[in-house]
């Protein structure tokens, strides 16, 4: 089996999560993580987790100060690898590109990366044949990633004619303190579409869809409702069997006291979750609504996470280590643990 060497630059939410998905993969290695101040994150990098850490050719000596052993530059790093993850906050994977592109090296970037930064966004469910070979794909966000696994799921089966959606958004994410809830319902932006539609369309360029949304005072998760037009007529039990057939979507009963996105952490916690981690797209079956082509229901979307799978595929994508999506997806949803309930 090939076994291939995989760079994370950046260890913040997306790539401390990532990195720890490449270790638990039959092939691939993770050579090392970056990181451009030396804080607790890059102790618990080198003492606790023991990646090699990679740092930026001036903040060397502050890091030799902090007594937090550095295994080399991130240049020294991007040379080593077959393959890099950037995980740098949104806008400097296209600063970081340079860089790849001068070591000839391929990549993969987030969703907070303009589309132009690749030559493919990419979601698993709905375009993997296409990033195959592609040197530079971009890994959709959190809310396109959960919206594309449903849509996608759905045009495999019975096509989709348009989508309309809103997203209620949690306003920041547990750890952050430089934003937060506020006692406010905001719309995000008032000005439609937001830009969520849009970003499907680059995945799937010929998809009718408009979103709205609005940030909301909570840290767990989001919530979509959508609504969808088919190409044909359905009936509620043909949805409700595709959403339980298809990879990487939970179908959860509000009977079950999934009331909330809350009840869904904690259902994640007391199954162990590292992180209370879910990486699936949920959706409540009491939700899905049918009238003839006519379909809504309510998602769930955990933000720290749910890429996480697809990153990994994307992996594989770019340097061909898999030809079908079935076949990263067997793997990668084995190894990290995902399943088809809560």
């Amino acid at each position: 089996m090939t076994v291939v060497k995989v760079a994370v630059n950046g260890f913040g939410t997306i790539g401390k999560r990532v990195a720890e998905a490449v270790t638990r993969q039959p092939d691939m290695q993770l050579i090392g993580v970056s990181k451009t101040r030396p804080d607790y994150t890059a102790v618990i990098a080198t003492k606790v987790l023991g990646y090699d850490l990679y740092v930026p050719a001036d903040k060397v000596e502050a890091f030799e100060k902090a007594g937090i052993r550095v295994a080399g530059t991130i240049e020294e790093m991007v040379e080593k690898a077959d393959i890099v993850v950037d995980a740098t906050p949104g806008g400097k994977g296209a600063e970081y590109k340079k860089l790849y592109v001068e070591k000839g090296k391929p990549a993969i970037f987030q969703g907070g990366e303009d589309a132009d930064v690749a030559d493919v966004s990419f979601s698993t469910l709905c375009n993997y044949t296409e990033a195959l070979g592609k040197r530079y794909i971009r890994v959709v966000s959190c809310n396109t990633t959960g919206l594309l696994r449903a849509i996608c799921t759905l045009r495999r089966e019975f096509g989709v004619r348009s989508v309309r959606a809103t997203i209620v958004r949690r306003a920041a994410d547990p750890k952050e303190v430089k934003r937060g809830p506020v006692n406010a319902i905001v719309p995000n932006p008032a000005k439609l579409p937001s830009h969520h539609g849009l970003d499907v369309k680059t995945v799937v360029p010929d998809l009718d869809i408009i979103t709205a949304a609005v940030v909301v005072p909570t840290t767990l998760m989001h919530v979509h409702v959508v609504y969808a037009r088919l190409a044909r007529s359905v009936t509620r039990e043909e949805v409700e069997r595709a959403f339980e057939e298809a990879p990487r979507i939970i179908l959860v009963d509000e009977a079950l006291g999934f009331k909330s996105t809350a009840d869904i952490i904690e259902a994640a916690r007391d199954l162990g979750r590292r992180r209370y981690d879910v990486p699936e797209l949920v959706i409540w079956r009491e939700s899905i609504t049918v009238n003839g082509d006519e379909v809504i229901w309510m998602q769930a979307v955990h933000q720290e996470s749910i890429v996480v799978p697809e990153n990994i595929d994307a992996i594989r994508a770019a340097l061909r280590l898999a030809d079908k999506p079935e076949d990263t997806i067997r793997v990668t949803d084995e190894t990290l643990g995902l399943k088809k309930f809560l």
